[in-house]
């Protein structure tokens, strides 16, 4: 067990990892907070679970848990660098997710909805999967421990 920690923090990044890190990690924390907690104008869990059945994510619910959990704790996890590999592919696949199930049909640009927001943060947390979380970061602090 020792040793899957020790790979998953282990990284030889420098700080560029956490000029991504720390924007996109608060970002990601306030959309997740608008489905879980209704928090900043969302709906919380019921109303974005009503949406998310509405375009056939069932159960609704449990769809908007996932995904707001993935974006809230994935986001908080990237913030800290904590365990980064793992939250940052758990948000690469929320991105994924609502790329192609929402985004996908209204082209690029966000002015119409469109996938470009989700393609950036789905890039940002793919690129975090390879380079791991850099020196300043709970992973880098854990795998000198180890």
């Amino acid at each position: 067990m020792k040793k899957l920690i020790a790979t998953l923090v282990s990284n030889n990044a420098g700080y560029a990892p956490l000029i991504m890190r720390v924007p996109v990690g608060l970002t990601l924390m306030a959309h997740g907070s608008q489905k879980l907690f209704g928090m900043f104008g969302g709906y919380g869990l019921e109303g974005t679970g009503q949406w998310m059945a509405s375009i056939g994510l069932t159960p609704g619910y449990l769809m908007a848990l996932l995904a707001g959990s993935g974006e809230f704790f994935g986001g908080l996890f990237l913030l800290l660098g904590l365990l980064l590999r793992p939250a940052a592919a758990v948000v690469a696949f929320t991105m994924l997710v609502a790329l192609f199930t929402v985004h996908i049909h209204n082209g690029l640009f966000m002015a119409n909805n469109g996938y470009e927001y989700a393609l950036t943060l789905a890039a940002i947390a793919l690129s975090l999967v390879v380079s791991g979380a850099g020196k300043v970061s709970l992973d880098n602090i854990i795998a000198r421990k180890l």
